[in-house]
């Protein structure tokens, strides 16, 4: 009977034992899935500044800088806003008067609808 419940006790022991060794496998386990998550997580935000890089270099080699551009639209505006004040000038004084002389030629009459009571 005693070597019954020795055997008892190893089996309990070896088993404890081998419990506690799955923990410590699985805390392992852990440990590696987080440092491999967190190098994952190095690793693409080097992707991302390399290709924001790139993307700046490319941006400023085909569309220059915002300065430039913004610069550029603006010269553009200004082009346009003198071709317009120039066409008003131009245009300005036929147009005032072909309308001055429609307001001149208007003759007066009594609407049709109008009844003397």
């Amino acid at each position: 009977m005693t070597s019954q419940t020795q055997g008892i006790q190893q089996l309990l022991a070896a088993e404890k034992k081998a419990a506690e060794k799955v923990a410590e496998a699985r805390k392992r386990k852990a440990r590696r899935l987080k440092q491999a998550k967190d190098e994952a997580n190095e690793e693409i935000e080097k992707y991302r500044q390399e290709r924001e890089r790139q993307f700046k270099e490319f941006e400023a080699k085909h569309m220059g800088s915002r300065e430039g551009v913004a610069a550029k639209i603006d010269a553009d505006t200004r082009v346009k806003l003198d071709e317009m004040n120039r066409a008003l000038q131009s245009r300005k004084e036929p147009v005032i008067n072909e309308i001055l002389q429609y307001v001149y030629s208007i003759v007066p009459e009594m609407h049709r609808n109008f009844r003397k009571e």
